[in-house]
């Protein structure tokens, strides 16, 4: 199982100086191997939709780490960290699309995931750490962030840690450290894996959505939107990369519950009314107890991808949250 790297550096150390981003290495898919299409420093048209956004990487301590920019060059910076197994084409373009239509969003995979390089931390913490490392090297002083399953366990650390660096959080479909139902995680989708295999569908129709009529069609549209990019895909995560993200769901989800006090921005939390994979229960229980806290109504029919489910919903939420 992969580990951390060796020196990991305290979450509120900036790196030492902001390299040029570069091009990232060659990207990979299942029978494809296309290349990463550009380098930052490159002079490219501002792309109009997040399945023609170039992939582009900056150095992380010597570590490239790939990541999509999209909307605006100004403002604020939108930086949206996903979920368990994902990579840069697990975004749901009409959300990011929607975020970025006022807003600018940048979209990364993590250190050994996708087409990061590097090995891929077995913490929470050690993210979140990354995360921070990413965004001091790519020159940003302040920033929110949307944290989306795994990823809302990370943005509560950073912005826990990072009070100065982080203005506002959003939070979907994730949960407190120990909160109920979270260590099984890996049984959950293990379990519903197999069960997609056997019946020849992506695990995310049993994982993301509901297994109602109106769910199971979200997630044939869902999964559809998906395929909308066919250039510069992202390589898929790695199988020693996806255990040790289980390994640190499994040791969030058996922590002490943390000091949410900390978390002194505003946070809007949202999910679906069902979801299997971080039970709803834990959104209700983050707004609860988040100082600034304010619960998006829970999405009905809607599952772990409530905000994909429901983008109509939750883009123009979210945008009008992220207001100054």
């Amino acid at each position: 199982m992969a580990q951390p790297e060796a020196e990991t550096p305290r979450l509120h150390e900036k790196p030492n100086h902001h390299e040029k981003p570069t091009t990232a290495p060659a990207s990979l898919i299942t029978h494809q191997d296309p290349a990463m299409s550009a380098s930052s420093s490159s002079p490219t048209l501002a792309p109009s939709s997040y399945k023609n956004a170039p992939t582009r990487s900056v150095s992380v301590q010597g570590v490239n780490f790939a990541y999509r920019q999209l909307g605006s060059d100004d403002g604020v910076p939108l930086i949206l960290l996903n979920h368990l197994s994902a990579v840069l084409d697990n975004w749901d373009p009409r959300v990011v699309d929607g975020l970025a239509a006022r807003r600018r969003v940048i979209t990364y995979d993590n250190r050994g995931v996708g087409a990061s390089g590097g090995s891929t931390p077995d913490t929470i913490e050690a993210m979140a750490r990354d995360t921070v490392l990413f965004i001091r090297a790519l020159g940003f002083d302040q920033v929110d962030l949307l944290g989306l399953s795994m990823g809302g366990f990370i943005a509560q650390v950073v912005a826990a840690e990072e009070p100065d660096l982080v203005r506002k959080v959003i939070l979907a479909g994730t949960g407190p450290a120990g909160g109920p139902g979270i260590d099984k995680v890996t049984s959950v989708t293990v379990q519903d894996m197999l069960k997609a295999t056997l019946r020849r569908k992506d695990p995310k129709h049993y994982l993301f959505f509901t297994q109602t009529e109106g769910g199971q069609r979200a997630a044939s549209e869902f999964l559809a939107r998906l395929k909308e990019r066919t250039d510069d895909r992202d390589k898929a995560i790695s199988v020693p990369s996806f255990r040790a993200q289980l390994k640190a769901i499994k040791r969030w989800g058996r922590s002490a519950p943390q000091d949410l006090s900390r978390i002194q921005q505003p946070v809007l939390v949202a999910n679906g009314e069902s979801d299997r994979m971080v039970p709803s229960v834990n959104t209700i229980d983050l707004a609860a107890r988040l100082p600034r806290g304010e619960l998006e109504p829970l999405y009905p029919d809607a599952g772990h991808g409530g905000i994909f489910q429901h983008h109509e919903k939750f883009v123009p939420r979210a945008l009008a949250f992220l207001e100054p």
